[in-house]
């Protein structure tokens, strides 16, 4: 399957002995997809980022899934799509006939995982909390990092004199979410840029690799 692919397959899904675990997890039925998916996504070498269940189409399953560095090519989702569809198929979480989409984060990506909102500070952030805090279930702000299992923002909504600074459970959130701005998609298209420049050397450096191994082999004849 994925292991028999391109070379660009094999470099970039290096399975990781332990993937950091998601704390904003989806309910319902993408729950019972997610449970499914996550096992044999992080099989690869990806990380499971979100399952979102929609009525496109009929119905429409999306797994969003990354490396984890955080990038995701179009080659990667069809490594993805090509394991994960016979093992939803096997299981069959979804009752009716429903069409496997597999993507990326995108740019203006959901953060699920404690290092999402270390990565990501500095950037504005829209954040839906499950459970009130202050009184409130929407945020909107400036990530500044996190604080045990908690984010820290700064509200841009906060009235002259008021402590503009928040902390979030992350775990009672509902959904954050990365607000699109030009500082977003600038670090975004650098980060792109490294790593096609990193999956360039990687595929570089196995071609060396065999023409090395192939020119020992033709001086042992």
């Amino acid at each position: 399957m994925a292991q028999s692919q391109t070379e660009h397959d094999n470099a970039a899904a290096t399975a990781a002995p332990e993937m950091e675990p998601r704390l904003v997890v989806e309910p319902g039925v993408a729950a019972r997809v997610a449970v499914i998916a996550e096992p044999a996504i992080e099989a690869l070498g990806y990380r499971l980022v979100r399952v979102k269940v929609s009525a496109q189409d009929g119905c429409t399953v999306q797994v969003m899934a990354e490396r984890p560095d955080g990038t995701m090519t179009v080659e990667d989702c069809e490594a993805v799509s090509r394991a994960l569809s016979p093992v939803l198929d096997v299981a069959d979480p979804i009752e009716k006939a429903y069409r496997l989409e597999i993507s990326s984060p995108g740019i203006d990506r959901p953060l699920v995982r404690k290092s999402d909102f270390d990565r990501y500070s500095g950037h504005l952030t829209r954040i839906d909390m499950d459970i009130p805090v202050d009184g409130r279930k929407r945020f909107k702000g400036t990530l500044t990092g996190t604080e045990g299992d908690s984010a820290r923002l700064r509200r841009d909504d906060a009235p002259a004199g008021e402590d503009a600074d928040v902390l979030l459970p992350i775990a009672d959130m509902h959904e954050a979410k990365l607000v699109l701005t030009d500082e977003l998609v600038a670090e975004a298209l650098r980060n792109e840029k490294a790593a096609k420049r990193e999956a360039r050397d990687a595929r570089k450096e196995q071609r060396q690799r065999r023409l090395a191994k192939k020119s020992g082999a033709d001086a042992d004849d």
